[in-house]
């Protein structure tokens, strides 16, 4: 095993390599705990190098919404009236504290999520 810092997009890509080769490996063999290790420095790289930004709260609410297999309709009630939830989804008017804490609590979406900044339609 000789895994070490990724300090490069060339040790990268070799890391990205090396894992696709030692990455069916059983558990608890030489190439399984490569793997483990190796997965984890990989991961380490990208959070630092390419981040993923959170979605703005409209997107986290909707891709909730397609993950919980729920419409429009479904957030009567959770957000307002179906003038409300039209909208907010659509960007017209903001959330407000009490939808947040709704939301968090019905969707299970992180209100630190919920309360970031996003834009709203023209």
């Amino acid at each position: 095993m000789n895994v070490k810092p990724i300090k490069s997009d060339k040790d990268y890509r070799n890391a990205l390599e090396r894992l696709e080769v030692i990455f069916d490996a059983s558990i608890d063999t030489k190439e399984g705990d490569e793997a483990e290790i190796l997965s984890l420095v990989i991961e380490n790289y990208e959070n630092e190098h390419y981040p993923i930004e959170a979605p703005d709260p409209i997107e986290a609410i909707k891709i909730r919404m397609e993950e919980l297999n729920m419409r429009q309709k479904d957030l009567v009630g959770i957000i307002g009236g179906k003038s409300r939830v039209s909208e907010v989804l659509n960007r017209k008017k903001r959330l407000t504290v009490d939808m947040i804490r709704e939301l968090e609590r019905i969707l299970q979406i992180s209100a630190s999520v919920l309360v970031n900044h996003y834009k709203l339609a023209s």
